[in-house]
């Protein structure tokens, strides 16, 4: 679950399914009771169907709950922190960075660092679309040394420099959850 319209729908089949969550955040759910094989078969054939999966194994839970607090904190956060993401992860998760990071990677094939960058430049899209913020607004918001630096990280992940983009209009931004 990446945002908060994925809890709704999250929510939408456990009620349907008649079970009853003790917590649904981003990312997590925990149930107020063990699920029998069939319940579980089910809800994992109900939450495939809706583009979420049942993950049972700890390593992907917690590779789910960074990309969680990650998408929180760069979509969500209504100011902009001024902790390290890194602090923040093993603060929220209770492990050291170095761990956290080492798993994210053998998991996910990629860095925690590329995954940020990728959000990034996704909410920058969304700032640039939405005309809501000028580069170097965007560039504080989103922790960027400066708007130099925010414009050569979107040139290499995107092929067009922000002004580009903001010229031609796209319109090809990606869901959160396939970033």
């Amino acid at each position: 679950m990446v945002c908060p319209r994925c809890i709704r729908s999250v929510e939408h089949i456990l009620g349907n399914m008649n079970i009853e969550p003790t917590d649904i955040q981003l990312g997590k759910l925990i149930l107020s009771r063990n699920l029998t094989g069939e319940e579980k078969s089910h809800l994992s054939k109900q939450l495939e169907q809706a583009g979420f999966s049942l993950l049972d194994d700890r390593s992907s839970q917690l590779v789910n709950e960074i990309k969680s607090i990650i998408i929180d904190e760069i979509h969500h956060a209504t100011e902009p922190s001024t902790r390290n993401l890194s602090d923040i992860l093993s603060e929220k998760l209770h492990y050291e960075y170095s761990h956290l990071s080492r798993l994210f990677s053998s998991v996910e094939g990629r860095t925690i660092e590329k995954f940020v960058i990728a959000q990034k430049v996704e909410k920058v899209k969304e700032l640039l679309f939405y005309n809501q913020l000028n580069l170097e607004e965007i560039s504080y918001r989103l922790h960027y040394s400066s708007a130099a630096h925010l414009s050569s990280q979107f040139k290499k992940v995107t092929g067009m420099s922000p002004s580009q983009f903001k010229k031609q209009h796209i319109q090809n931004r990606k869901s959160l959850a396939e970033i």
